[in-house]
């Protein structure tokens, strides 16, 4: 160990002066360089002595530390080649300096040392570049966050502020159109207001639109439970969209599944509004001349709708983004205005709205499409899964529903509910 000590104190200022030549530029630089090769040589000397490379941890630490602060964030720069460079310059003093048989010792004992700094160094870079992109991940989504924040409030300040205006001009409307009535004239101005009222519910239907997915955000979305036939809501939106796909020379077909007279306690008001905006989109999407099938089946628990088209179909890297807020696909220009001319266009609300309804409901929804074609139409299918309750989640849903004797079972209970409903 004595002649291992000797050889170290004889290479030193060798050592040092070669490795603050080679790998610093500049006087000043130079100079600082030095005191940290000195350190480190001395540190390699406490290591040699002791046989415990993790002398040099801490100053290995303070090097890896400033690297990783300094470096642009798009070049990747590790110690590991300055280290390569040090270990060659020590061979090299070695060769210079020390007989054959010193310089084996010498080797003998520094080659665990290096390994050591080099293995240790690229652990601690790593931890650290880890520690880097994960912090600057959890900025880059509080960001995120903020920006969908903002973008919710904005939609429900704007629907706000909004409905103000539009309940004005509905109300001046309604007036203009009584007098006009009163004195049976005007024919221009009657096809004139009847344009502002399309425009107004138009914009109403949006309006709502953007109060309900901000309720959705906010987890504000209250559902109203009451007994529900799944037939009931798919034949009700059948008969609201006939004469649409007759116009279009579309085919919409509902087909008899298994599941379909099945009666559960939803809020049929929502679940309309959830189906109604697939079926709508699968009308939107289909070319003239194309179909549009309901189908389904029964699970254990749950009734699963099933809505396919002939349609232009989804690339399947948009999968979801067609149920984000604002996640239209498709250039904006080349879109109409209407809900059920073919690719007509829409602010991108209604399927973040269905999801949201489902979700709210215990069920789930998802979309299969084996991509996006204006030519050979691979089509769209929609899967939509509902829970079937037996019993409403409220309590006093079901006290309202059970009568004074209690002799009626559920389905007679529903069967008169169905009758008043119409």
């Amino acid at each position: 160990m004595m002649e291992v000590i000797e050889s170290l104190q004889t290479i030193q200022q060798p050592w040092i002066s070669k490795v603050s030549q080679r790998l610093a530029t500049g006087v000043g630089i130079r100079q600082s360089f030095q005191k940290q090769i000195t350190r480190f040589y001395d540190l390699i000397e406490e290591a040699v002595v002791t046989g415990d490379p993790k002398w040099l941890n801490p100053l290995l630490d303070e090097w890896v530390e400033a690297r990783v602060k300094n470096e642009p964030d798009n070049r990747v720069q590790t110690l590991t080649p300055i280290l390569d460079q040090i270990f060659q310059i020590s061979l090299e003093v070695i060769r210079e300096q020390l007989t054959e048989r010193e310089a084996l010792e010498l080797l003998d004992s520094l080659f665990p040392i290096y390994t050591h700094s080099i293995s240790y160094s690229s652990q601690r870079e790593a931890d650290l570049y880890i520690d880097q992109i994960t912090t600057r991940l959890n900025d880059a989504h509080r960001a995120l966050e903020r920006v969908d924040k903002t973008k919710s409030d904005f939609i429900a300040i704007a629907a706000h502020e909004l409905k103000t205006p539009l309940t004005l001009i509905e109300g001046y409307s309604a007036m203009l159109e009584e007098q006009l009535r009163a004195v049976k004239g005007h024919p221009q101005a009657q096809i004139l207001l009847k344009g502002i009222d399309n425009g107004t519910r138009r914009l109403r239907d949006i309006i709502s639109d953007m109060i309900d997915v901000s309720m959705i955000d906010n987890n504000m979305l209250a559902l109203s439970y009451q007994p529900v036939r799944i037939s009931y809501l798919l034949e009700s939106i059948v008969a609201e969209y006939q004469e649409t796909v007759n116009s279009r020379r579309q085919v919409l077909d509902l087909k008899q599944f298994t599941g379909i007279q099945e009666m559960t306690f939803a809020d049929e008001e929502r679940l309309f509004q959830a189906l109604q905006n697939i079926i709508a989109n699968a009308i939107k999407y289909t070319p003239d001349g194309g179909s549009i099938t309901i189908d389904g089946r029964l699970l254990p628990g749950f009734v699963e709708i099933i809505i396919s088209d002939t349609g232009i179909g989804i690339n399947p890297v948009d999968h979801d983004i067609i149920f984000e807020k604002f996640g239209r696909l498709g250039k904006v220009s080349l879109h109409s205005t209407s809900k059920t001319n073919f690719k007509g266009g829409g602010p991108g609300l209604g399927l973040p709205i269905t999801k949201g309804i489902i979700e709210a409901h215990g069920g789930t929804i998802w979309v299969e499409s084996d991509g996006y074609d204006e030519v050979e139409f691979p089509g769209t299918t929609f899967h939509i899964m509902l829970p079937i309750l037996k019993q409403p989640p409220d309590g006093s849903i079901t006290e309202m529903f059970r009568t004074s004797a209690g002799s009626r079972d559920f389905g007679d209970i529903y069967a008169q509910h169905l009758e008043s409903s119409g």
